[in-house]
């Protein structure tokens, strides 16, 4: 695989967004087994150092400008909520997977929402400071790529 614009093998292998949690035992109950995302790795060290990594499938990095943030923000929730970083999990069912976190310690920011990009995306606070998005995508890529509005910048 190539980057768009040249033909330069990627050089990056993995995104890992690493998180403080203060509560680290309610974090992990929430992402590893309320979320579901698969334990790779954990390990401690010394004064009571922990770590889990845990697997989180494709990873992508999502840059919006001001007015797009904004504007999801209107979209998925009715007015401005989320911090500078969003964390968003695509899952096959947005509204069973929100009631499974909101059971789990979650607080539902807004619910399953269809989006004009034809997703449903529902809002949640979430152990660890995290602002989250969990969204069930409606249309195929392909169908999407057909869409007024959608593309690629290169």
């Amino acid at each position: 695989m190539t980057t768009p614009g040249n033909n330069q093998p990627p050089t990056v292998r993995q995104l890992r967004l690493v998180v403080e949690a203060d509560d680290y035992d309610a974090a992990v109950a929430f992402f590893r087994d309320a979320l579901g995302l698969p334990e790779q790795a954990a390990y401690s060290g010394g004064d009571g150092a922990r770590v889990v990594i845990l697997e989180a499938g494709r990873a992508t990095l999502e840059l919006a400008n001001p007015a797009q943030k904004r504007m999801i923000d209107e979209v998925e929730v009715g007015r401005q909520v989320a911090p500078c970083l969003r964390v968003a999990f695509e899952v096959d069912d947005s509204r069973a997977v929100t009631e499974r976190l909101v059971a789990a310690g979650a607080t539902e920011v807004a619910p399953p929402t269809v989006t004009p990009w034809q997703s449903l995306n529902a809002r949640l606070d979430a152990p660890a400071g995290l602002h989250l998005t969990v969204f069930q995508e409606l249309r195929t890529p392909e169908e999407r790529a057909a869409t007024d509005g959608f593309g690629t910048d290169a």
